[in-house]
């Protein structure tokens, strides 16, 4: 009499649990290396924008595109990418959140695709001497600590011009004379 072996349920339960497991540690390793990419993308955007606003100045005297005057900008002098609550800006031309930058330095100003409201994106501010942008509120894979790319301090400490500011969440490039904003 021959008897035919076959998988017991206890088998197959510890099989399924470990395909399983590894199916979990492979798309946690696959979710972090995607927001990588974002981060690494986000910041040669702003490498990009550093690059355009320079070719920008050396065609203008060396001034920068302005959004303020006076002393200090508010936060209505930050025009944001993708809100319009602060002013109904573009992606090129006049009215593109860096003005005039695009398309003759750059061909279409970044707006950033996981974040398409006002609460994150990229900002630019400036007095025309001097400028910021901002990858606002868009980091993924970085802290504090390990930011490559973080907003300035406060006359170059480790103090934040404004301790309510996530100065880990903000990508930024920046001029000197722009710290404190």
């Amino acid at each position: 009499m021959k008897s035919s072996r076959g998988f017991t349920l206890i088998e197959l339960l510890v099989v399924i649990s470990i395909i399983g497991l590894l199916a979990s540690i492979v798309l946690t390793s696959l979710s972090s290396a995607r927001a990588k990419a974002r981060d690494a993308g986000r910041m040669a955007t702003l490498r990009q924008l550093q690059n355009a606003l320079e070719l920008y100045a050396s065609s203008n005297n060396g001034l920068y595109p302005v959004t303020f005057s006076g002393a200090a900008p508010s936060l209505v002098s930050h025009w944001f990418s993708t809100c319009p609550a602060f002013g109904s800006h573009t992606t090129s031309g006049a009215s593109g959140y860096i003005p005039n930058l695009a398309p003759t330095y750059i061909s279409v100003l970044p707006t950033d695709p996981t974040n398409p409201v006002c609460n994150a994106g990229y900002t630019y501010v400036s007095n025309g001497t001097d400028y910021m942008v901002t990858a606002y509120f868009t980091v993924e894979s970085y802290t504090q600590a390990t930011n490559p790319m973080k907003r300035p301090f406060q006359n170059g400490s480790l103090t934040p011009c404004n301790i309510n500011t996530n100065y880990e969440a903000d990508f930024a490039v920046y001029t000197t004379g722009a710290t404190c904003w």
